[in-house]
């Protein structure tokens, strides 16, 4: 069964760094084009950052653009998202995500189970 596991989310201050993981549960995500998107109560979830196998291509929403960078670690068949200079805004439920058009943010694959980020003075 394919399962994405995301960890790493938790709290943090305004201005503070996180970091989510995403692994692939008995498969690599070197293959796939993989994607972090986030959710809000009583919103749509939104594309945050997408990256391309093999070389990495990326794309950001505007919103992140600058504070987010996605990789990955080919040795583990991983990837994250390194969130920057946090604000309240960013407080959300973040999904990873396989099968993902990194320009339109129609996704046809897995999706995770979540992870909470909260930030919060």
């Amino acid at each position: 069964q394919v399962k994405l596991v995301e960890s790493g989310g938790g709290v943090a201050r305004p201005g503070e760094s996180l970091r989510l993981s995403c692994v692939g549960s008995g498969f690599s995500l070197n293959y796939n084009i993989v994607a972090w998107f986030r959710q809000v109560p009583g919103k749509e979830r939104e594309g945050v950052a997408c990256i391309k196998p093999p070389g990495g291509e990326t794309n950001y929403a505007p919103s992140v653009k600058g504070r987010f960078t996605i990789s990955r670690d080919k040795t583990a068949g991983s990837v994250f998202l390194q969130m920057n200079m946090v604000n309240p805004e960013d407080t959300a439920i973040y999904y990873c995500a396989t099968g993902v058009d990194c320009n339109s943010w129609k996704q046809w694959g897995y999706w995770g189970q979540g992870t909470q980020v909260t930030v919060s003075s």
